[in-house]
This record gives structure tokens, sequence and C-alpha cells, in this order.
């Protein structure tokens, strides 16, 4: 690509390049966080009709959603960034979810101990709408800084070579 030159044409250039990877990123994510959610929400919901327990049922739903989620996102969303061993990576990518985990406890405790709201509803929304919105942001931060913190000097391509023509 040709120099843009010095000033501003140049500094929008860096930021378009570095905001479309991270445009990138954040919508693999978010189809990563989509397909996590819909085993979390399956799996909460049949957790809690089966025990009646709302904290318990949300813990073990999360478990099982963050095992999928580490997976689409190691071999996804983050393959272009460094890689370490996989047991590394899992432990800290999960006692980061356990972070964002806490975050949706606290939002499902607070609407369900302190506000009143015993509906399987209430504790729905409060779990899987505030409780996901806040820790969904936290983990996606999180992962990017801690669990795959860096890009790799020579990152894996999005497709097959070109051919030579």
């Amino acid at each position: 690509a040709p120099d843009p030159g010095p000033g501003p044409v140049k500094a929008l250039l860096a930021a378009y390049y570095r905001l479309g990877h991270l445009v990138r990123e954040l919508m693999k994510f978010g189809v990563v966080g989509g397909v996590a959610f819909l085993v979390d929400l399956t799996m909460f919901n049949v957790f809690l009709h089966a025990t009646d327990k709302p904290l318990t049922s949300k813990t073990l739903s999360t478990i099982i959603a963050t095992t999928v989620a580490y997976a689409g996102n190691r071999t996804w969303t983050f393959r272009r960034r460094s890689r370490s061993t996989v047991r590394r990576e899992y432990t800290l990518f999960f006692l980061l979810n356990a972070v964002g985990l806490g975050i949706a406890l606290a939002c499902l405790a607070i609407s369900h101990y302190v506000l009143d709201f015993t509906s399987a509803l209430a504790d729905n929304i409060a779990a899987n709408v505030v409780g996901l919105a806040l820790g969904t942001t936290f983990r996606f931060w999180s992962y990017r800084t801690f669990v795959f913190p860096a890009l790799r000097e020579h990152p894996v391509s999005e497709g097959p070579p070109p051919t030579p023509r």
C-alpha cells in the first residue's frame, strides 16, 4: 500500500485497520457467545425446572457454556492471537468467566432475594439479560487482555492462500 503521508490521513488509516480487526473479533465473539448463551439458557432452565434452585442452576449451566465458549473462542474468535498451553488458557478463561458468573449471580440474587422477583421470567431477565450484558462486556475485555493477549506476528490466514497467477 502506498504511504499516505504524515498527519490525519495516516492516523485515520491506522485507526481503520486497528478497528477493523476489533470489529471482526467482536462479531466472532458475538457468534460464539450466542451459541454459548443458548447452551446456558437451555441448561439453566432444565436445571431450574429439575431442582428449583436458581443459583445452583445458573452455576451449572455456566460451567457447561464456558467450555463451549472456550472452544469457540480459542479456535475461531481469537485464533490470530498468541497461544499458550490449553491448560493455562482454559484456567484463565474459566476464572475470568467465574467473575462474569459472579456478575450474573449478583444480578440474579438481588432480583430474586432482595427485590423478591421470584418468577421464572424474573430469574431469566436478571440472570440472562442484565447479568449477561454486564458479564459479556467484562468477558470480552478480559479474554483479549489476559487469555489471548497479543496478535501473532504472522497471523493465521482467514482462508486458503491466494493462488499464484
